[in-house]
């Protein structure tokens, strides 16, 4: 198996791009497709302030590196969600991740500046694990984006990501989901762009890019995704994916080009018909956000996102 580029020795078969590469050049490859995405969808430019949500799992550390090799300012933000036997050594790798190249990584954990966890949160919210998870997330992700003075927050997800939560929209028409799914997310009420780098890159390629990087990053898998439905959507796309190379790229990004621009005026009346939150000031259709319910349940304080989180 020869390398495309320069016939030496492959150390991975790419089969949806017809191509295998040796290490150097698969690096290079992954780098390219994540600028391609950058590009293609406006996401960043030179001199933006970025912020990477990490998790310390593959693709926040891949994206985070592959930035940072590309010449952006990134920074890092780790959350501790006080999930047991998970959040500790997941924390440790980013940390580990960011000492490692003198990257600035802030820390914000939920148990000390909001008076609950994910476990417990989730079941006083009566909410499913993996919602109150994101839900609580994206609202720390606003308020230290926007504290930070950050021009874009990057997330993880990659091509299996969206792929799955497209087939889930699709498979239940949940045409307020597909209105909104995009790779970037415009900024709006003084917070940043959220974008999707990493969505030209599956998860297996981007497992490999961080084996031959020599990236250490958390092996298991958060125990409260268990039974989650996007979990299925993924096995049944990978058989798919098996059958026909490229299915998930085509599925995906050709609904970005030919399925998205019929949601695009859906997709402004619900950016438009957001209001504040009396409470914290986020974003929101209502009074009170989805996330200041959930810790006001949860038996928690709620934290205005004027506050400041903590660098490490």
């Amino acid at each position: 198996m020869k390398c495309r580029v320069c016939r030496g020795s492959a150390v991975i078969d790419l089969k949806r791009h017809n191509a295998n590469f040796c290490g150097e050049h698969f690096l290079r490859f992954c780098h390219q497709q994540v600028e391609k995405a950058i590009s293609e969808f406006d996401m960043c430019e030179p001199g933006d302030k970025v912020l990477v949500a990490v998790s310390g799992g593959k693709d926040s550390l891949a994206v985070w590196d592959i930035l940072n090799n590309l010449g952006y300012e990134a920074d890092g933000l780790y959350i501790g969600l006080g999930i047991d036997d998970y959040s500790d050594p997941s924390g440790e790798f980013a940390k580990a991740f960011a000492s490692e190249r003198d990257l600035k990584l802030t820390v914000v954990d939920i148990v000390e500046e909001y008076g609950y966890d994910v476990p417990n949160g989730s079941r006083a919210a009566r909410r499913a694990p993996c919602s109150a998870c994101g839900m609580s997330k994206r609202h720390i992700f606003d308020r230290v984006a926007l504290e930070g003075g950050y021009d874009v927050l990057v997330t993880g997800h990659n091509l299996d990501d969206e792929a799955a939560v497209l087939f889930g929209n699709v498979l239940h028409w949940q045409t307020d989901y597909l209105a909104r799914q995009h790779p970037v997310l415009p900024a709006r009420n003084g917070l940043p762009r959220k974008v999707k780098p990493l969505v030209r890159l599956d998860e297996r390629e981007m497992a490999a890019y961080c084996v031959i990087a020599g990236i250490d990053y958390m092996l298991d898998e958060c125990p409260m995704a268990a039974g989650n439905k996007h979990l299925r959507y993924k096995d049944a796309l990978n058989s798919i994916e098996a059958a026909s190379p490229g299915s998930k790229q085509a599925f995906f990004h050709k609904f970005l080009s030919q399925g998205a621009p019929f949601f695009a005026e859906a997709a402004q009346e619900l950016r438009d018909e957001l209001g504040s939150c009396e409470t914290c000031g986020s974003p929101t259709p209502n009074e009170i956000c989805a996330f200041c319910r959930l810790v006001e349940r949860a038996g928690g304080r709620p934290v205005p996102v004027e506050l400041t989180a903590r660098p490490l």
